[in-house]
């Protein structure tokens, strides 16, 4: 396998573990007042809507599955010694609530639909039996309460697992503003969508 093939098996190996339903059943029971109990989504879209490997991914509230609080379309992009992860937003995101469980809905995701996410796109590297990313550089800006923040995101990827720590900072203090202060949220994966991921090799 030359460097290229093995790059390229990076990336369907990370959207192949990325590809499923994780909850956070475990650490919301063990610590309720710290952690509500979420759902992450990622389903693989089909291959001819980047002319790629592509993820929809939605967070929601186990207690109220159709009203996700963040959705995303996301392109993963070969890089060489990293795989960097395109960020786009959903123009009217609650049309497709649901597509991460239901692929009917997440047929109807077009590429008209989305809008790119300048500088919040995330960089993710193989460490031994995980991925480590985070987001690009300190200028993904996100706007909270009337004030200007930047986020700071650090995630760990493994086959059947997924961390994830989002902070939004102060882009003048640099000091927290919002995100979690009782550490990272820590998914178990439910359900694997593996098997959609286009196989590209």
């Amino acid at each position: 396998m030359d460097l290229s093939q093995s790059n390229c098996h990076d990336l369907i190996t990370l959207a192949r573990w990325m590809a499923g339903d994780f909850s956070n059943y475990q650490q919301a029971a063990a610590s309720p007042r710290d952690f509500a109990h979420i759902h992450v989504f990622f389903r693989p879209l089909p291959f001819d809507f980047f002319n790629g490997i592509g993820l929809y991914s939605e967070q929601v509230y186990d207690y109220d599955l159709w009203t996700p609080y963040r959705q995303g379309v996301h392109r993963l992009v070969d890089q060489g010694d990293r795989i960097y992860i395109e960020n786009y937003s959903l123009k009217n995101a609650m049309y497709f609530a649901g597509a991460g469980r239901n692929l009917d809905i997440l047929k109807t995701i077009s590429k008209e639909a989305i809008s790119r996410r300048y500088n919040c796109s995330m960089v993710f590297r193989r460490e031994g039996d995980r991925y480590i990313g985070g987001v690009e550089g300190s200028s993904c800006f996100i706007e909270k309460n009337g004030c200007q923040t930047y986020l700071d995101s650090y995630v760990e990827v493994t086959e059947t697992t997924w961390l994830s720590l989002d902070k939004g900072m102060d882009i003048n203090t640099h000091q927290q503003v919002w995100g979690s202060t009782t550490g990272p949220l820590r998914f178990e994966k439910k359900e694997s969508f593996a098997n959609e991921v286009p196989n590209i090799l």
